[in-house]
This record gives structure tokens, sequence and C-alpha cells, in this order.
């Protein structure tokens, strides 16, 4: 049960970045639409088929895989209940259906970005959310043929009787381990990179200042796209790898930090002396914001040889973890949501009700996340049923913070619904911002632009008098004025 519940969470959370970069990515470039419309239509269609398959493997023979979510082999290869068609060889087979579909919309957000800008948008004109989509998407033409592989490979020897990884019949299970790994670490920096967008578009606009040290924010994205490929050994740690492999990625890994350090430093300096309005997406994007900095600062631990080799498979690593996917994800994906929701439907949300949602979820997840990494410290292991007596106090905290973070999403469907529904109406540019997406109306129309607007200057010029685009004017709600 565990990989179908775990990679549910993992592509919804993807799906809905995908779509945000969909919807978005053209708007913001001056484009009527994707570049390839059918292949991304293929890709979209794959998508519930995926959910299909992982949903039917709790119904064929044997129930649900039961390898874990990783499906290191040998585990992955036993079938005890004697049938070809498995909940393992269902799961496998749809994990190599995503990672196609996968493949084929990384195509289409490169060829959209690098072929279809709007006249007069050079590389370093683009908005960083579109560098970082573009960041992300090399990751996922890079490094997603290698997931891909592996998994047909243990299909096949699921299936087909190949052995390129039972141990018994010649087969090197740790390549598996590599395959995987290679791409699903860097998978962290797919789903991580368009909310690291998400922050440079967001902390602008609410402290109505320039984005600090563009470019470098901007090439930053390229450089954890590059770094991300020679990470993924830190994962291996405990599988036989040879000490001088050991050092090589402990080095690599805490070299991330480098170019997300940069960012960081980036989004405090757009912020430090800024006219700052708390509305609900700059709290959302604060939030994330720190909880990103305690991953950040917990993950470079974690990249240390001793440090990780004590706290291997121990409730430490799921904190961290979630701290990147929960806190800094989704809480940067609520940001993204409230922030063109104007945009996307027309309609205004409820501000209090908003703020209701931020802060049950920034508890919520303090408390559910944080008391894993005195337990992990203390060497709690992860998925056990049951725990020894002295681990009762973090736990009782952690589960509190479950249920609040459970209750948080109430007020959010509720203020989504209703805001839909029978919101105020939004004017064309609610927050005076400054994009290309903000010249259209609200919602935009079927291809976008009536007419392709031609870019005059950088995207970020909050207190500056030049306009963005020589051919369409501002809404008169203009970006240009400052707050009330």
């Amino acid at each position: 049960m565990l990989p179908v519940l775990q990679d549910l969470w993992v592509s919804l959370v993807r799906s809905s970045l995908v779509g945000f970069a969909n919807y978005l990515v053209p708007l913001m470039i001056g484009a009527r639409d994707m570049a390839f419309p059918r292949l991304n239509a293929v890709a979209f269609w794959m998508v519930p088929v995926v959910g299909i398959l992982l949903m039917a493997s709790f119904f064929v023979p044997g129930g649900p895989a039961q390898a874990g979510w990783w499906a290191y082999p040998p585990v992955s290869l036993q079938n005890p209940t004697g049938h070809l068609i498995n909940g393992q060889v269902v799961w496998l087979l749809a994990v190599a259906i995503s990672g196609v579909s996968s493949i084929m919309g990384a195509v289409n957000f490169v060829t959209t970005i690098v072929k279809m800008r709007a006249p007069g948008m050079g590389f370093f004109k683009m908005p960083l959310f579109v560098w970082a989509v573009f960041s992300a998407q090399i990751i996922q033409l890079f490094g997603l043929p290698a997931l891909t592989a592996g998994a047909v490979m243990l299909l096949l020897d699921l299936t087909a009787g190949t052995a390129f990884f039972d141990p018994s019949r010649g087969g090197n299970p740790v390549m598996f381990q590599h395959y995987f790994w290679f791409y699903s670490h860097p998978a962290v920096y797919v789903i991580i990179l368009p909310i690291f967008g998400i922050f440079s578009e967001i902390f602008p606009v609410y402290s109505r200042k320039p984005l600090f040290g563009y470019k470098v924010v901007a090439i930053s994205s390229l450089l954890i796209a590059v770094v991300s490929a020679i990470v993924w050994v830190h994962h291996l740690y405990v599988s036989g790898t040879p000490a001088w492999m050991r050092m090589l990625f402990m080095v690599t890994t805490m070299l991330v930090s480098v170019p997300t350090g940069i960012k960081v430093f980036a989004w405090v300096a757009t912020i430090w002396g800024g006219k700052m309005r708390l509305t609900t997406p700059m709290l959302f994007a604060l939030g994330a914001l720190i909880m990103f900095v305690f991953a950040g600062i917990v993950g470079i631990m974690l990249s240390s040889v001793p440090v990780d080799v004590h706290v291997n498979n121990t409730y430490f690593v799921v904190g961290h973890f979630h701290y990147v996917l929960f806190g800094t994800v989704t809480m940067g994906l609520y940001a993204a949501i409230y922030h063109w929701f104007p945009k996307m439907t027309g309609r205004m949300y409820y501000e209090s009700w908003g703020k209701l949602h931020f802060w049950l979820t920034f508890i919520g997840t303090n408390l559910n996340f944080l008391p894993m990494h005195p337990l992990g410290l203390q060497g709690m292991l992860r998925r056990i049923s049951s725990y020894a007596p002295e681990y009762e106090f973090w736990n009782i905290i952690a589960s509190l913070g479950s249920f609040l973070l459970g209750m948080s999403t109430l007020p959010f469907i509720f203020n989504m619904v209703v805001s839909w529904m029978h919101g105020q109406k939004a004017p064309a540019n609610p927050w005076r911002a400054i994009g290309l997406e903000w010249l259209v109306a609200s919602p935009p129309p079927v291809e976008n632009f009536e007419e392709i607007p031609i870019v005059i200057s950088e995207p970020y010029g909050y207190g500056k008098s030049e306009p963005l685009t020589a051919n369409i004017k501002a809404p008169s709600d203009s970006a240009y004025k400052p707050f009330a």
C-alpha cells in the first residue's frame, strides 16, 4: 500500500505544478499556446491511466505492491502469489507510463520556451518562473530515461524471465538503486524548482521592489539542474558504496547549497526594506521559505556521511523530506493558487479565510514534522507499526500536528469553492503585478493574446517608469503605482 499512496501523493503535487506551468508559461512568454498541443494532450491523458493502474493494483491477486516506493530488488522480485499479473507488476507498469508522459511533457516545455518567446524577450528577460520550469524540464529530459529504463528492466525480470537485477541468477540489485536514484533525487528539484520560480514572482509583487540579482538567480536554476545530476549516490551510502565514492558525492551534495543559497539571499534582499503587504500569497511564500531554509540546513547534515549513516532509515530522514515536499512545495503551491486565483477564475478569494488556512497549515506542518527530527536522532526507525515508550511524547505531538494539518484543508476548500462561485469580480490586475499574464483579461481568452506582445524591459521593474511592452497597454490598475 505504501508505494501506491506515496506515488499518488507525489504524482498529485507534480501534476499540479505541471498544470500551473502549462497555464502560466505561454502567458508569461507571450505565446498563444504550448508548442505541441497534441503532444501535450497525449501526455496529459496518460496521467489518469497511471492513476487508474495504481488504484487497480489494490485489487489484483496478491494486493498492491509491497516492496516500498523505491521497489528495490530482490524484494520487488518476490511473487508469493504465483500470478503473472500482480500488484508489483501493475505498479511498475504505471511508473513506466508516467515516465514516458513526463518525458513528452519535458520536450514540449523546452521547445515552447526556446522557440516561442515573444519578440524582444531574450533569455534574460524571461520571468524566473519560466527559468525554473525550463531548468526542471532539462532534469526530466536527462534523468527520467534512467528511471523509466530501470522500471522496464525490473518489469521484464518479473514477467519475461530476464535477470537484470536478480542476484540468484547473476543480476545486480544495486544497479537498480543507481537507476532509481539517478532520477529520483533530482526529481525533488524537478518539483521544487517551479516553487522557487513562484517565490521569485511573489516576493517582488508584495514587497514592491525589483527582484535582487535577477540574472544570478536565473543562472542558479540552471546550476541546480546541472549539480542535481551528480548527487544521487548519497542515497547509497549504506549499500556497499566505496569510501572514495562516498566522499565524492558528499562534496557534490553539499555543493547544491551554493545555487540554492544564492536564491535565498536574493529573496531576503528583495524583501528587505520593501513595502511588504502580508496578503495570503505572501504569507504562504514566507512560510514556505522559512521551512525550506530549515530543510536545507538539515539536508546539509544528511549529506555528511557519518550523520547519514547514523540516521539512515529513521524518522529524521522522513522529517527532512516532508519539510521539503510539504513544508516548502505544498505551501509554495498554495501561495501560487492564491496569487493567480483572480487570473484563473476572474474572482477574488476571501482574504480572512486564506489567512486562517495559512496559520493552520504553518502550525500543523511544524507540529507534525519537527518532532520527527529528535525521534530520528534517537534511533526511531520509519515504517514500523509500534514504537518504544521513550518515543511516545514526540509521536503524540506529531499526531496532533497531523490532525491540525488535515483540518487546515477545510477553510482552503471552502474558500476556493465559494469564491469561485460567488467571489467579488476581480479587476484585471488586482496585485498591480508586472508580467505579461496580467496584461490580458481574467480569465485569459482561449489563445491568450489577440496581438503578440513586444517586450522592451525586464520583468521586475517595480518602482521604475518604463512599461513592460511596446504594443500592449497595462490595465488601469497598473503595476507601476505603489500600494495605497
